[in-house]
């Protein structure tokens, strides 16, 4: 009796065992299956933006915008969507007053005539448009450097509420490209700081060439870029509030130096994202073994390229300084194609005022030696001058 009693509770027990790692297996099943989902990927356009009034006393700035849903199967509700506008300008500003507007521009809806921006399904593959319009009316309007757009907009859908914000920097002044660039001497030739507007990712760092090194230039001469300026025209660069610092960048960035841009949760989680949690850990790992040997910098070294050049906030001039900029993509397509469409040899450069000079990419016909030489001491500057490419004329 006893052993058929034994044999009954055995194979109860087996039973809730097999439930027990059937129900895990489902569970694990439907976590993989989450994990799998396309989840919330609708995205907002840089736009375009005009100036269509510009007069002494009053701009209009014009943006038109798409919603973009890029989700695989899943529609997206847009319920919410606000902005505003940050003026940069060297005066005062207390005299200038700035109205921001949203109107939306469905296809398949009539826009209200009270301005209600009304919960709008963006359908699979599908967009939508909306106009923002920034009216400034002041007495200083030709100090504005440029408006900074800020546009918060609740997405929803099966993973909830998400809100999502989008970031535009437009110029509004031009530097007179008549006027006589001024030069210093380097044992490497003269060079020229070359000033621009505040660029934005609605340059193409191209066209800035063309615009503002072309009339100037001579035959050999070198035009170079600096790596923060070009990520920043490449649209490489992530708000704070964009990013969910996760397990491994909250802990491991208090071993950092303080003055590392991997420092922070968020800067570090912006490296994460790039790279991966693994190989951040195993650089972590890898570099804390090498520096007990002897060789500092070894996560660096493993990390990847990306690891030495994110800027954290506060790295770059306003207002750019409120983002973590990353570092630039593809960099040596960028000075092949300026090599192609202006017949000027070109290099993207990492340089600051401790004389260090990194050369990310070069065209072929240049050295790291002469290009050192003449970027030695800075001559773009790492503060508000607003000079990003140099222009090199090489000792004949």
């Amino acid at each position: 009796m006893a052993d058929a009693a034994g044999g009954f509770g055995a194979i109860i027990f087996i039973v809730l065992v097999v439930i027990m790692l059937g129900v895990l297996a489902g569970l694990a099943l439907v976590e993989l299956q989450y994990r799998r989902r396309p989840g919330n990927q609708l995205v907002m356009t840089l736009g375009n933006w005009e100036l269509p009034v510009y007069e002494p006393d009053h701009y209009t700035l014009v943006g038109k915008l798409e919603l973009q849903n890029q989700t695989r199967t899943l529609e997206i509700m847009v319920p919410q969507i606000a902005a505003e506008a940050t003026l940069l300008s060297s005066s005062d500003l207390s005299d200038v007053t700035t109205t921001t507007t949203v109107q939306p521009n469905h296809n398949d809806a009539e826009t209200r005539p009270d301005g209600y921006w009304f919960a709008y399904i963006v359908k699979v593959g599908k967009s939508t448009g909306v106009t923002i319009t920034v009216d400034i009316h002041g007495s200083q309007l030709r100090s504005l450097k440029s408006a900074w757009v800020k546009i918060n907009y609740m997405t929803y859908g099966p993973q909830g509420r998400i809100p999502k914000a989008h970031h535009v920097v437009v110029p509004l002044t031009f530097p007179d490209r008549s006027q006589p660039l001024s030069s210093r001497v380097t044992p490497a030739g003269e060079v020229f700081p070359i000033p621009t507007h505040l660029l934005s990712p609605l340059d193409d760092p191209v066209e800035v060439i063309k615009r503002y090194v072309t009339p100037h230039a001579k035959p050999n001469d070198i035009v170079t870029i600096g790596e923060t300026p070009l990520a920043i025209m490449q649209e490489r660069l992530r708000h704070p509030s964009t990013i969910k610092p996760g397990w491994l960048a909250k802990r491991l960035c208090y071993y950092f130096l303080p003055t590392s841009s991997l420092a922070t949760a968020c800067g570090l989680q912006a490296l994460v994202d790039i790279v991966g949690a693994w190989r951040v850990l195993g650089a972590f790992v890898g570099g804390a073994i090498l520096k007990v040997f002897g060789s500092p910098g070894g996560f660096y070294r493993l990390a990847g390229d990306q690891a030495r050049l994110i800027d954290d906030v506060t790295g770059t001039l306003p207002p750019y300084d409120q983002f973590i900029v990353l570092g630039p993509q593809d960099p040596g397509r960028i000075v092949d194609q300026i090599k192609q469409e202006t017949g000027l040899s070109a290099a993207i450069v990492d340089v600051n005022d401790l004389r260090a000079v990194k050369v990310l990419a070069a065209t072929a016909d240049l050295s790291d030696t002469l290009l050192k030489q003449a970027l030695m001491a800075n001559p773009a500057g790492n503060a508000d001058e607003q000079t990003p490419i140099v222009l090199i004329r090489p000792k004949s």
